[in-house]
């Protein structure tokens, strides 16, 4: 049943019957699989559990990675980073809990994905490598969980999905915040009309910071820097990626905390709202990129989505001066929602609104009901074996990201640009047709 129907394939052959068919048919296992893979008392059978492999274990890799660790009904059998340190640390904490040595270290994702025991993985690799990673992963089988935001770039966007859509894979984007209580009631308030009819939506986020050196140094022993380059254009290392969170504001790696920290607020809104996707949207949007140092990401932004209804869409940049409401001001991510009967604005681990009567409606009592998670990874885990819709979807994903980039975009070209929602291409543009995607190092080109 095709992806869009809220089910996916599962082509994924039991363990045990893999381990049969492929003992008699005289093949040799290119696999290890571990002991403690195949029945402990305190575990559930193998034939219950998944094997999950987790690429990218860096602060936010690790996150997910303990989280899923809680899970019973899934085995953590590898862990892959460029970074030799952070790959084996990674290990070493798989394998404390676990109270064995199976965990397989990699350096080179590919040895994952070749993996026939493996049957999900989670990416939380730097941007530039989320969509290529999460494509190669697709078509080897795997189900995926990608940390936002998706891709640096529109196509990259439409490609993730329609390889979603074409593997029949469950598909869950890291956007958390729609596992917390408050996320959800507010979302839900919105949805349910208890704020009447929305006449005004703002979106605030985080802004990039500039800085970062380009004078060249040495290569690290412990990184792979050729692999953690990709697809990206190849310059001397100059400190990206040990340098904390540098490569959040370059270019050839990311688009900034336009995409990067705004997929948060981003997320609320296309979770509480359907953007109109009849006629022509038109961007326009101020802001700057650095000149100087490495950090070239657009900064400042201000940026405004007119639809074709009237209604309008205002994102912009913590920092940047805006007339906001007393009780937002001292936020620096939200999603507001003005109404002709009230306001609801969503930020990351809460939700505040007015009149503050909404609070006390039971999510349970309104009519319109969203997905429940009780957690990001355990609703992955959860989906691997249900074969559902996890509750960040990959079409939300796409619609989330693509508003980042219509924004980045028209902030770069420094012109008014319009947008066929439908077509999925900016209409009588050329060159931000050909902005919407970038060119990829070989041999590294999927797009």
């Amino acid at each position: 049943m095709p992806l869009g129907t809220g089910k996916c394939v599962r082509p994924v052959v039991p363990r045990r019957q893999f381990l049969r068919r492929t003992i008699l048919s005289g093949v040799v296992l290119p696999v290890f699989v571990p002991a403690s893979c195949l029945g402990r008392s305190d575990r559930l059978p193998p034939s219950e559990r998944v094997l999950v492999g987790y690429i990218g274990t860096g602060p936010r890799g690790v996150h997910n990675l303990q989280e899923m660790l809680l899970c019973p009904e899934a085995q953590v059998v590898a862990v892959c980073d460029v970074w030799g340190n952070r790959r084996q640390q990674a290990k070493a904490l798989v394998d404390r809990h676990y109270q064995s040595m199976d965990c397989r270290a990699y350096e080179d994702f590919r040895e994952i994905l070749g993996r026939e025991d493996i049957q999900a993985v989670s990416i939380a690799t730097c941007d530039h490598w989320h969509v290529p990673v999460a494509i190669a992963a697709m078509r080897a089988g795997k189900d995926v969980s990608v940390e936002k935001p998706l891709g640096v770039s529109i196509a990259e966007d439409l490609m993730c999905r329609e390889t979603v859509h074409r593997h029949q894979r469950v598909f869950q984007y890291g956007t958390e915040a729609r596992s917390f209580e408050a996320c959800r009631l507010g979302c839900q308030l919105i949805r349910n009309g208890k704020i009447g009819e929305i006449r005004q939506i703002l979106v605030k986020a985080p802004d990039s910071v500039p800085g970062g050196s380009r004078e060249p140094k040495p290569i690290p022993q412990d990184l792979n820097y050729e692999l953690w380059l990709g697809p990206a254009p190849w310059r001397p290392y100059s400190g990206c990626p040990d340098s904390g969170p540098g490569w959040y504001h370059v270019y050839d790696y990311a688009l900034g905390f336009i995409a990067g920290w705004g997929a948060h607020p981003l997320d609320v809104l296309i979770w509480a709202y359907d953007l109109p996707r009849n006629g022509i949207w038109e961007i326009e949007g101020r802001g700057f990129v650095p000149q100087q140092g490495a950090h070239d990401v657009v900064m400042r932004w201000d940026c405004q989505i007119r639809f074709p209804t009237g209604s309008t869409l205002e994102y912009f940049a913590h920092g940047v001066p805006r007339d906001e409401l007393p009780e937002l001001k001292q936020i620096e991510n939200y999603a507001l929602f003005i109404g002709s009967e009230g306001w609801v604005a969503v930020y990351y681990g809460g939700m505040l609104c007015q009149p503050e009567s909404l609070k006390t409606i039971p999510p349970g009592a309104m009519e319109v009901q969203l997905p429940l998670s009780t957690g990001q990874e355990r609703n992955f885990l959860e989906c691997v074996l249900s074969r559902e819709q996890p509750v960040s979807s990959i079409g939300d994903a796409v619609q989330s990201d693509l508003i980042s980039h219509l924004c980045e975009l028209a902030v770069r070209l420094g012109r008014k640009l319009r947008w066929d929602p439908n077509g999925e291409r900016f209409v009588d543009d050329p060159e931000a047709q050909r902005l919407s995607r970038r060119s990829q190092r070989e041999p590294w080109t999927m797009v």
